[in-house]
């Protein structure tokens, strides 16, 4: 590369760094632990979500219960049907 294409003074030597002094790799890693802390979050509270809903599956009545697999196994195909139809599978 030509001396006239030099981003920095020929006076100043070349640096590998990107010329930030620290305060902006510490702000990334906070904001790494946020989005870390955040995704532990929704995690458990998914899990507590459906823990609860199993407890309450097992309390209803066996009718209901035979009720509520067979819609569910029906939505389910709709939707594997609709991805083949989408995809043309």
């Amino acid at each position: 590369m030509s001396e006239t294409f030099r981003t920095t003074p020929p006076e100043q030597q070349w640096s590998g760094s990107n010329g930030y002094t620290g305060s902006h790799s510490e702000n990334a890693d906070n904001l790494g632990s946020n989005e870390a802390g955040k995704a532990l979050l929704v995690g458990v509270l998914g899990g507590l979500l459906a823990a609860a809903g199993y407890l309450v599956f097992q309390r209803l009545p066996e009718d209901q219960k035979d009720r509520l697999q067979s819609q569910a196994k029906q939505l389910l195909q709709e939707r594997i049907g609709e991805i083949r139809r989408n995809f043309s599978i």
